[in-house]
């Protein structure tokens, strides 16, 4: 056998070995309990390659790369009257899970969309990426991060600390703590942060910094989205900047 060959083979059994070996069906213990998670999970693939905003669309006025992340910013020479957003258009992810971090000024306010559709704007005609969907919400002053809020649509489905149920034939409805806002304020920091998004049928969770935000059953079939497009915002305000880094996206 060549030494090619020996090595195709020893690399076929191996690749064969951890095959079987993630395979292997877990049986449970009565002494096993649930593990912190080592590690990134399998399953999950890159979505901005840092060096560029290919496969991203949005204004260049106010989003770019810089020291390999996506910056959007507005400063006070581009003060704008309607919310734009920089949209992923790598496809309309159903059920996902969704990674990133973010660094935000103090008087930024943004968000990450999902589930999301392009909208006409009628503040601002010209702007050609407004959007109407889930939000992941978040802002530097802390007050509305980890919020589930719908861009242009049903508004607040669930405030930071709150696990609800959303039927459209009423407000929203609280069904259970995660704790108060304002302790799970201290749990976001001024520098980086990590958001965790799981959209799974009509079950939405946003985590920040490994701690569960906002919960939100979403029972309404007229107004809940299954499906759509990914987007980061800068938003109406006082000149602010948003940086966002490591994204990672994995379909469920």
């Amino acid at each position: 056998m060549s030494e090619e060959s020996r090595r195709s083979f020893l690399f076929s059994i191996a690749a064969g070995a951890s095959l079987s070996a993630q395979d292997t069906e877990y049986k449970p213990k009565q002494s096993d309990r649930p593990e912190p998670l080592t590690g990134e999970e399998p399953g999950f693939r890159s979505i901005f390659d840092g060096t560029s905003l290919h496969g991203w669309d949005g204004d260049p006025k106010y989003w770019r790369v810089e020291n390999g992340e996506m910056v959007g910013e507005i400063t006070p020479e581009t003060i704008i009257k309607s919310n734009t957003f920089l949209i992923w258009r790598g496809g309309e992810p159903a059920d996902f899970e969704l990674k990133v971090d973010f660094h935000i000024t103090s008087g930024g306010n943004s968000g990450i969309n999902y589930r999301s559709v392009v909208v006409p704007d009628t503040v601002t005609p010209a702007n050609q990426f407004a959007m109407r969907g889930y939000q992941c919400d978040m802002d530097g002053a802390k007050k509305y991060t980890g919020n589930n809020y719908e861009e242009k649509g049903r508004l607040f489905l669930a405030e930071r600390g709150e696990m609800t149920r959303v039927t459209g034939k009423q407000k929203p409805l609280i069904l259970s703590s995660l704790g108060s806002q304002q302790e799970l304020a201290k749990l976001i920091t001024d520098d980086w942060n990590a958001v965790h998004i799981v959209a799974r049928g009509n079950l939405l969770t946003h985590s920040i910094n490994g701690r569960l935000m906002a919960v939100v059953v979403d029972d309404d079939p007229k107004g809940r989205m299954m499906k759509g497009l990914i987007g980061v915002q800068v938003h109406v305000g006082p000149p602010m900047q948003v940086r966002y880094r490591n994204w990672r996206l994995k379909n469920l």
